[in-house]
């Protein structure tokens, strides 16, 4: 039996631009583990999806390939929530450009 979970591994990793030594490395495995889980030979233990899914910066939603709602995020709208985070010193003008400002 190939497990499906290899597929989007190889591809988050490749639109990451990760070697899989890199994702090893990240997560604390050897590189012929990510080569088995890519190959679908075995899969990740439950222990090892978060820091997948941190590595990989995907939600284990998308990982897992698990559909809970449709109201689900595209890269896009994944991407400027990010970057909405780390950019605190802007959080303010983006709020009032795009209408949400809180009232102190």
């Amino acid at each position: 039996m190939k497990y499906e979970i290899g597929k989007r591994i190889r591809k988050y990793r490749e639109d990451r631009k990760l070697s899989q030594k890199d994702l090893a490395d990240m997560i604390g495995v050897s590189n012929s583990r990510i080569s088995n889980w890519e190959k679908g030979i075995n899969r990740p233990d439950a222990d090892m999806l978060a820091d997948l899914c941190r590595a990989l910066k995907v939600s284990p939603s998308e990982l897992l390939d698990v559909r809970l709602s449709t109201d689900e995020l595209n890269d896009q709208e994944r991407k400027v929530i990010q970057a909405y985070r780390t950019k605190t010193e802007l959080q303010q003008a983006v709020n009032i450009l795009l209408g949400i400002e809180e009232e102190l």
